[in-house]
């Protein structure tokens, strides 16, 4: 039964990891865990990859598998475009506030980039990415392999308040499996893309969360789902992680939670 399941799931993880490329990887080593009490009945699933063992360990593996809207987790990608093109130039590049009412005060101000990483600004990020533009994203999606790397809807679904709260990547057209999400922040923070080094210096900068050698971003849907991305960096090296929460039926959940169950796994199978 063992063999049977291998088998399968390293299947579905093998083509997972392709995203839209037809890249094939070398066969990694996967491993079911179970982090169930770090979830505490909250559903969804887990991805933590072992970079320099090429060891995934699952959790729900089916689920690390489908694809899902990546929400403001793309804001690590879109800090990355956002330097490459010049949109921004550091940390400190600010973005001017247009006097609009949001739904979070700490958006009605101007912004760095920082600030706006860590406040997960949709507006400034928007700007962001229209100075980026649609050719260029398109094309440098499909280059890291970023899911299905569809853009298409590229002002996004109209769900939010403000034409600059809507995107492709918020409830809308691109879509990202938790075991690709992985795979692209292993490949940026191991240096397998053409991203500037320091550019990536200055994205890890601003994912530096207050748990010490945790970096990640959250990411929270309008359908009751949520994300935390990232990496945590062990003694042997990097363990890249995606934690994915899909509570539909359930209580209400935010990034904040899917951020305190990964650092929860951490601590308990990982330090």
């Amino acid at each position: 039964m063992k063999k049977i399941f291998a088998a399968i799931i390293s299947g579905v993880m093998l083509a997972a990891a392709f995203g839209c490329s037809s890249a094939v990887n070398n066969e990694p080593k996967l491993n079911i865990a179970d982090y169930s009490s770090s979830f505490k009945g909250v559903k969804g699933c887990a991805v933590f990859y072992n970079y320099n063992d090429s060891t995934y360990d699952f959790y729900n593996e089916e689920e690390c598998s489908i694809r899902y809207s990546p929400n403001s987790t793309f804001k690590i990608v879109a800090t990355l475009e956002g330097l490459k093109y010049g949109v921004a130039e550091s940390e400190s590049s600010v973005m001017h506030y247009n006097g609009q009412k949001y739904p979070f005060k700490s958006w009605e101000k101007n912004l760095n980039l920082k600030e706006a990483f860590q406040n997960s600004c949709v507006w400034y990020y928007r700007q962001l990415i229209d100075g980026v533009g649609q050719e260029n994203i398109a094309a440098d999606l499909k280059k890291i392999n970023y899911g299905n790397c569809d853009v298409s809807q590229w002002k996004g679904s109209g769900a939010g308040p403000t034409e600059d709260t809507n995107g492709f990547w918020l409830g809308s057209s691109l879509e990202i499996s938790p075991v690709e999400m992985v795979n692209v922040i292993a490949d940026i923070f191991e240096g397998k893309t053409e991203y500037d080094d320091a550019h990536i210096s200055i994205l890890k900068n601003i994912m530096e969360s207050e748990v010490t050698g945790v970096y990640g971003k959250t990411g929270t849907g309008r359908d009751n789902s949520a994300w935390y991305s990232g990496f945590y960096e062990d003694n042997g090296g990097n363990i890249y992680f995606a934690v994915h929460l899909d509570n539909k039926d359930g209580k209400s959940i935010a990034g904040a939670d899917a951020k305190a169950i990964a650092c929860d796994i951490i601590e308990g199978y990982y330090r």
